[in-house]
């Protein structure tokens, strides 16, 4: 994670500084904000809010290396981020725990219901976000653990992109899982920012999950993204992940 106080960054300068750290990469399904080769808006009043734990676009095999968000509107209270290290949380696992998570592959997909729930969200709101996020449907096959190409550390893929272990049914799945998560969202590995107007976060797509904080009722939060071209992982067993034919549901 690195954080930059009081920036002064348009959506131009934003891209620019994303293409010193490699190529950008527009999100999937949600359309690049007008004028902008891939910024993604993300606006809490259409239920943007991403109040869930989350690594970027797991659902596509090589999804966002790395990730750069940018305050643009901000709540008068409230609406904060929070990352968390799975590096961290991987390492800490008992043995037994990182053996297990070593040999287990799961399904990612982008059907996934960001705002269910939610009061302060307009049925209109609601119904654009989800028709927009799922327009087309996604699912890849990663594993639980993979090796980090650069630092060649293993690092949980976790997250509620996930939808099962494959061989287990949801409900065992969903069982195991919170193990993992809760490991890896333990206070002792998170980070919590306050955002101010301008303020820049970046971090790497890899080996974190963040969720954003939804406290700020019907107040007004847009912050705004764009995300680093980054490759499929590897397992610790050398296999790569693979995106899978959703009418088949086996691995492309």
């Amino acid at each position: 994670m690195v954080f930059f106080r009081d920036q002064t960054l348009d959506e131009a300068g934003h891209e620019a500084f994303g293409r010193l750290l490699g190529d950008l990469v527009p999100h999937p399904t949600v359309p690049s904000l007008d004028g902008t080769a891939g910024t993604l808006d993300i606006d809490g009043s259409r239920g943007e809010r991403a109040s869930s734990w989350h690594t970027d676009v797991t659902f596509v095999p090589n999804y966002p290396a790395i990730s750069i968000l940018r305050a643009v509107t901000l709540p008068a209270y409230g609406g904060d981020t929070l990352w968390a290290n799975t590096e961290a949380a991987y390492a800490e696992l008992p043995e037994a725990l990182r053996d297990l998570a070593d040999r287990l592959w799961a399904v990612h997909s982008n059907v996934y219901d960001y705002v269910g729930g939610r009061v302060n969200v307009s049925d209109a709101g609601r119904r654009r976000y989800d028709e927009v996020f799922t327009r087309t449907v996604y699912e890849t096959e990663h594993p639980l653990v993979h090796v980090h190409p650069e630092s060649g550390e293993r690092s949980l893929i976790v997250g509620h992109f996930i939808q099962r272990i494959l061989g287990l049914t949801t409900s065992d799945s969903q069982h195991l899982l919170a193990i993992f998560h809760d490991h890896a969202t333990r206070p002792e590995n998170t980070v919590r920012w306050s955002w101010r107007q301008g303020d820049v976060a970046i971090w790497d797509n890899r080996a974190t999950v963040h969720r954003a904080v939804d406290d700020y009722d019907d107040e007004p939060r847009v912050v705004r993204r764009v995300t680093i071209q980054g490759v499929a992982p590897v397992s610790t067993g050398g296999r790569r992940s693979r995106a899978r034919d959703t009418q088949t549901g086996k691995a492309a």
